[in-house]
């Protein structure tokens, strides 16, 4: 996957399924307009702030606590906001929809990593080890796989 860093991209952050808090991330370029459709004003950097999240009509979908991320001091080094809202597939698929029709485009696996790659955020490793820590199965695999996100295994190299 070769991402376009002219553009911006949306997706859902946590698993599918019933559970209290869902998370939908956007990054990229034209986040300050996708924002300001979906919450208003941005909140001040690293600054968690209730909004309510509209769609593109208007009408809202839920309340959120909200953070937004300034470039270049966010995991894909580019702006990135999170929306927290309340959990279940309805309400975060309806964000991620309203993110979309103000602009956003569905992320690709990987894609927010690729990005921090790209932009020099993490190396190749870590980008390795973010994926190797999703998909681990055992404590130790975890482990092993936070050690490597850490750098440590960077650092020797």
């Amino acid at each position: 996957m070769v991402a376009r860093l002219n553009d911006t991209i949306a997706a859902v952050a946590t698993a599918a399924g019933r559970g209290a808090i869902g998370i939908v991330r956007i990054s990229g370029v034209d986040l300050g307009a996708i924002a300001t459709r979906l919450v208003g004003t941005l909140p001040p950097p690293r600054v968690a702030s209730i909004r309510t999240v509209r769609d593109a009509h208007g009408n809202a979908i839920d309340t959120a606590i909200v953070l937004y991320f300034a470039a270049p001091k966010s995991f894909t080094g580019e702006d990135v906001l999170e929306i927290q809202t309340h959990g279940g597939n309805v309400v975060t698929r309806d964000v991620l929809e309203a993110a979309y029709a103000a602009g956003a485009r569905p992320a690709a696996a990987g894609e927010f990593s690729e990005r921090a790659f790209l932009n020099g955020k993490i190396d190749l490793i870590q980008a390795e080890a973010i994926a190797d820590l999703i998909e681990s199965a055992t404590s130790r695999a975890a482990r092993l796989a936070r050690n490597s996100l850490a750098g440590r295994f960077s650092d020797e190299v």
